[in-house]
């Protein structure tokens, strides 16, 4: 009778929580609520967590993409998380595909998923709905089982989740448990890092949508990427509210509550201490205000990720090295898996 597997080394080098990460390049740009919701925070777990963020092109093609937008806006992604923080020295900065043992053991783990299990996945029926169930993918299908692998591959002990990707995090935990009850302990049954409550960025022709690259009008996003003069046009021309008074209120004054939202989302000052500044004055004051803060925040990002756009080929040598730590990582755990599920090993490794 064979013995179990003695329990895969998962601890991280540094001692300290490994936590992953990843969103599509779905845009030209990030905008303001990426950049508030997410990679700010990114950047702050860059201080006590050792760090793989991901820009995740294989999720990407469960739908229909053109391949020169797709391999410009990867480029573009990775730009904007230098430029926001994201230090590749400190944290594993990678391009999905790059790392071939992310799609590697998606297999594995689709082979001890159930159909029930991954058809009950609420995306997938809400993505389907919208293209048609006649148009939706396998790969759509699996596409939270490649999430789970995304984060297993790199023994992740936390990630950082909002309520809609819940449901995704509890079927990886499902995943690893499985796996380990069948296998022997091989990974690591990660956590859900719930982040300081961030402020919700809603669109600016829309105050009561969150501010979202569908929205329905142009002018509702500050983009990262766009010049300091359209972020200010947009915030001038941003929805307001009936009267006059400056004051946070979400239910009857939802346009001014996002503009102080924003601002004290920017500048670190509570709501009170901006309403107070503002008391006696006009809607354009707290906009041309709003608009100096905007472009004092965005225009650093915007500097340094267009400097590193106009050099591609370092942009990409960073993301090899990005791609080359990942894989020190991914290596060994890909490794593990195939020995335990039985495949023969390759003469050479995995490499």
């Amino acid at each position: 009778m064979t013995a179990d597997p003695a329990p895969f080394d998962v601890r991280s080098a540094s001692g300290r929580p490994r936590v992953v990460s990843g969103v599509q390049p779905s845009a030209d740009s990030l905008h303001l609520g990426n950049y508030v919701g997410a990679v700010r925070n990114w950047v702050d777990m860059q201080n006590d967590n050792e760090c793989v963020f991901f820009v995740a092109d294989l999720h990407a093609v469960t739908t229909d993409q053109d391949p020169a937008t797709l391999a410009q806006r990867t480029r573009v992604t990775a730009a904007q998380y230098i430029a926001a923080g994201i230090d590749p020295e400190r944290s594993t900065l990678l391009v999905q595909s790059h790392v071939p043992e992310h799609a590697q053991l998606a297999w594995a783990l689709n082979c001890i998923t159930g159909f029930g299990e991954a058809s009950r996945m609420t995306q997938f029926k809400d993505k389907s709905a919208k293209q048609g169930a006649e148009n939706a993918t396998v790969g759509l299908f699996a596409y939270p089982v490649l999430m789970a692998a995304d984060i297993l591959i790199y023994q992740a002990h936390q990630v950082p989740v909002g309520e809609d990707q819940r449901q995704h995090l509890e079927l990886t935990r499902n995943l690893a448990q499985r796996f380990n009850a069948r296998y022997g302990d091989t990974f690591v049954v990660p956590e859900a890092k719930i982040l300081a409550e961030s402020a919700k960025v809603y669109d600016l022709q829309n105050p009561t949508a969150k501010m979202s690259k569908s929205a329905a009008a142009e002018n509702g996003l500050l983009r990262l990427l766009d010049p300091a003069k359209k972020n200010a046009k947009k915030i001038k021309s941003a929805v307001t509210d009936d009267g006059t008074e400056i004051r946070f209120d979400r239910e009857a004054k939802p346009g001014i509550s996002n503009l102080l939202t924003i601002h004290s989302a920017l500048t670190g000052r509570p709501v009170d201490e901006i309403v107070a500044e503002y008391e006696g004055r006009m809607y354009g004051h707290l906009k041309v205000g709003l608009a100096e803060v905007v472009t004092e925040t965005l225009e650093p990002i915007r500097s340094r990720a267009l400097e590193l756009l106009d050099d591609p080929a370092e942009l990409d040598r960073m993301l090899a090295r990005g791609a080359e730590k990942g894989r020190e990582l991914s290596v060994a755990t890909l490794a593990a898996v195939y020995d335990r599920m039985g495949f023969l090993s390759r003469a050479g490794g995995l490499g």
